[in-house]
């Protein structure tokens, strides 16, 4: 595995591999990597394409600085983990790099509808950052192949529609299913923050999602989220949101609507630590 701090040099040696008809595949991460992450690196070479990964704490997605500060870095252990997984390159750009003329002077891109519910309503600014990371991360990178993996669903959205406005309708973005624990906990890792007693209750979100999912040809939506807000609750969780939304275009619904490709949607904070999965339906 090749690894690049620089702008400048990674955009040789990706140039001169394509040049010599390689395909790129990309995996954005900010590093604390973990299995999840690992099934990306997988999946790109599997399509057979180089795989990039980069590491990149963003500073401009947390609207909250404390969790930028107590965010886990592991750059080591993540170097070992990527090169057991086959990756080809890993860009660790500084601050400087991403942003040279700072972070207030790079673009950003306005995404409307999906910046204002659900995770864009709870973190006011997050998608903005998002957004002006990626972009420049895929101006440097220029992959065929963005890699995401569903735990981020409204990411993943705001992400596709990014490549939209950037007119890289050539670029395809692949959206891999998300890596579970053994106890349905959506792999993440923020989950390295949850203490012991923590974790033993983390796996009730999965298990809330699995509930709305079988209730669907049975039950009201309405009755169905309050049984989740209060099972949260009683496992000291304090949800943020269960929500239902049509999952091509995340519009939510007030109830279950069969005819319509759907994905069930938590978020709920317990101590310190917020965790987000989905199930699409």
């Amino acid at each position: 595995m090749v690894i690049f701090k620089k702008n400048n040099d990674i955009n040789i040696y990706i140039s001169a591999q394509v040049a010599n008809g390689r395909s790129i595949g990309f995996v954005p991460t900010m590093g604390a990597l973990h299995a999840g992450h690992l099934s990306l690196i997988k999946k790109a070479k599997e399509d057979g394409t180089l795989a990039v990964c980069s590491i990149f704490v963003n500073p401009t997605q947390f609207n909250d600085k404390k969790d930028l500060e107590k965010y886990p870095v592991s750059t080591e252990a993540d170097i070992e983990l990527l090169i057991s997984a086959g990756c080809d390159v890993l860009y660790m750009p500084d601050v400087e790099e991403i942003y040279p003329g700072g972070a207030a002077n790079t673009k950003t891109f306005d995404f409307g509808y999906l910046d204002t519910i659900l995770e864009g309503a709870k973190r006011p600014g997050h998608f903005k950052g998002v957004g002006q990371v990626v972009a420049r991360l895929l101006d440097i990178i220029k992959p065929a192949k963005l890699y995401l993996g569903q735990k981020d669903y409204q990411q993943c959205m705001v992400i596709t529609k990014l490549t939209e406005m950037m007119g890289l309708q050539e670029m395809e973005v692949v959206i891999c299913p998300t890596m579970r624990e053994s106890d349905g906990l959506a792999m993440s890792s923020r989950n390295r923050r949850l203490t012991e007693p923590q974790r033993v209750v983390a796996a009730i979100i999965y298990q809330c999602l699995v509930s709305i999912q079988s209730k669907q040809h049975i039950g009201s939506f309405a009755v169905v989220k309050k049984e989740c807000e209060d099972l949260l609750s009683a496992k000291g969780f304090e949800p943020d949101y269960v929500a239902l939304a049509d999952a091509r275009n995340l519009k939510l619904l007030d109830n279950y609507n069969t005819d319509t490709p759907m994905v069930a949607l938590i978020a709920a904070k317990i101590g310190e630590i917020r965790l987000i999965d989905n199930m699409l339906l």
